[in-house]
């Protein structure tokens, strides 16, 4: 008589498949596939600070699968959002490219400020949100 257990098995009422390891069956529990994407500033700013601030939604986006669209999507609307912000505070304060040929510092000091006031602007907008 036969008494080898099954190597896998699926218990219907909740559709989990199992496998045999030595007397126990264990669960097959794996994470979604999720698209691998680089991250630039932004989206690991975004991460840690759901890591660190935003636990569940975090946990639940890691679960669900969505956390990678999610990091994707605030990366590339912050980038988006930066060069727009950047391009409207050189309009309001005269930057033109000819003074960076004029006076290189003021150019420089000028567009360092500018481009640090859009990011604050994109910090409180999409990041820390």
């Amino acid at each position: 008589m036969n008494n080898e257990l099954p190597k896998t098995k699926i218990d219907e009422r909740i559709g989990i498949e199992y496998h045999l390891e030595g007397d126990y069956y264990i669960p097959n529990l794996a994470m979604p596939k999720q698209e691998k994407i680089i991250l630039n500033k932004y989206g690991r700013m975004r991460l840690k600070y759901l890591k660190e601030y935003k636990k569940a939604d975090y946990t639940i986006m890691l679960m669900n699968g969505t956390l990678n669209a999610h990091l994707k999507e605030i990366q590339e609307t912050a980038d988006t959002r930066v060069q727009q912000i950047i391009t409207e505070l050189k309009t309001k304060s005269n930057l033109t490219e000819n003074m960076k040929n004029t006076d290189m510092l003021y150019w420089v000091g000028t567009m360092n400020s500018i481009k640090a006031q859009a990011e604050e602007i994109v910090f409180s907008e999409l990041i820390y949100v």
